[in-house]
């Protein structure tokens, strides 16, 4: 008779094991389903549109135009054409097309450190210099 409980108890829990593997496999495959992405993946937005950097203590407002490798910056009275070239999605190069002086004639590294839904911060560097300036684009088409 003591076999017999034995036996009885070793089915019973393996019946309890067996219902828990069932709802962990259900609820892990439920899981698994019902899993999306949050964020997509459209960093390369800002790629191409309208662009605006706000007016800043040392610099007036400027509006930029993208589109493939061509970048035309008008600021001021100013507009100066550039070529981009994109590495990656959060760094690209700038070159004046027609630098109109010493300045103008080293290339841009900007490096884009956070994206927002409209706008991005980024750093820029000029040439091989240390000097660095950050701001912010504002996405306005």
């Amino acid at each position: 008779m003591i076999d017999k409980e034995k036996r009885v108890k070793k089915r019973e829990k393996l019946a309890n094991n067996i219902q828990i593997l069932f709802l962990v496999s259900c609820f892990m495959f439920l899981k698994l389903v019902s899993c999306k992405s949050e964020f997509a993946d459209n960093s390369d937005r800002f790629k191409e549109g309208v662009f605006e950097i706000p007016a800043g203590d040392n610099f007036v407002k400027e509006t930029i135009i993208r589109k493939d490798t061509i970048q035309i910056s008008k600021y001021g009275k100013n507009v100066d054409t550039l070529s981009i070239k994109w590495k990656n999605n959060f760094f690209y190069t700038l070159k004046y097309i027609n630098p109109k002086n010493e300045l103008q004639k080293d290339p841009m590294y900007i490096q884009i450190n956070k994206l927002y839904d409209h706008k991005y911060d980024f750093t820029v560097r000029i040439g091989f210099s240390k000097f660095s300036q950050k701001g912010t684009v504002y996405k306005i088409e």
